[in-house]
């Protein structure tokens, strides 16, 4: 099944760095106003949703004539436009999903986004926030991390102890340690090469990479 990506209207940090993460194959949805981030791509959503309030008539216009389904939410809701997108794609059967524009410069929305991928659906699913520099993801048991030498990566246990923590490929190498929520004993790693690997045996830890260039 070809992979999802979904498109928010926050932040786009390096606009090139996101074209170059896009695959021929891959499917488009849009978070409302992230469509016109697909579109500044020459990506033509799929299917658009949410409560459309960051998009005028016209361009909610423009979009159906280019064939994009519109899937029209209330203002008054209780889900983000983001969530009502990453469900949309999880039921659809989507299992590798690809956020762009997540982070929005707002500390509550980029929490709730990422406490978004660890929801009872998305888990154990590779869903990952990026903006061309950060890549943001749960890992539940293994994980690649994909960059090159010098790029940061940190690890930070989420809700509660991850014990099992093992990686290679890093400066500071993990050889079967406990990781603690209230700790900071895994930031600011580094890899070493073009990639890096991180194994843990109970828990979840949010893994944030972030390229040097």
């Amino acid at each position: 099944m070809p992979r999802a990506l979904i498109f928010a209207n926050g932040d786009f940090n390096n606009t090139s760095a996101i074209r170059s993460l896009v695959h021929t194959d891959d499917v488009v949805i849009a978070a409302d106003g992230g469509a016109r981030h697909a579109l500044s791509l020459g990506l033509i959503p799929s299917t658009v949703i949410g409560d459309l309030d960051s998009l005028s008539y016209d361009e909610v216009q423009a979009l159906t004539d280019f064939g994009s389904q519109i899937l029209r939410y209330p203002e008054n809701k209780d889900e983000t436009d983001l969530e009502l997108a990453l469900f949309q794609a999880l039921h659809a059967g989507y299992t590798s999903i690809l956020i762009f524009g997540a982070y929005g410069g707002r500390l509550d929305q980029a929490l709730g986004n990422i406490a978004m991928l660890s929801s009872p659906e998305a888990f154990g699913e590779d869903i990952r926030l990026e903006d061309g520099v950060t890549e943001v993801f749960f890992v539940s048991s293994k994980a690649e991390i994909h960059g090159a030498p010098g790029d940061i990566v940190s690890f930070l246990p989420w809700g509660s102890p991850v014990e099992g923590v093992s990686t290679e490929g890093l400066l500071y190498p993990l050889y079967n340690e406990t990781l603690f929520p209230n700790r900071t004993r895994s930031i600011s790693n580094q890899i070493l090469g073009q990639s890096a690997s991180v194994m843990l045996k109970t828990g979840l830890l949010l893994c944030i990479h972030i390229r040097k260039n």
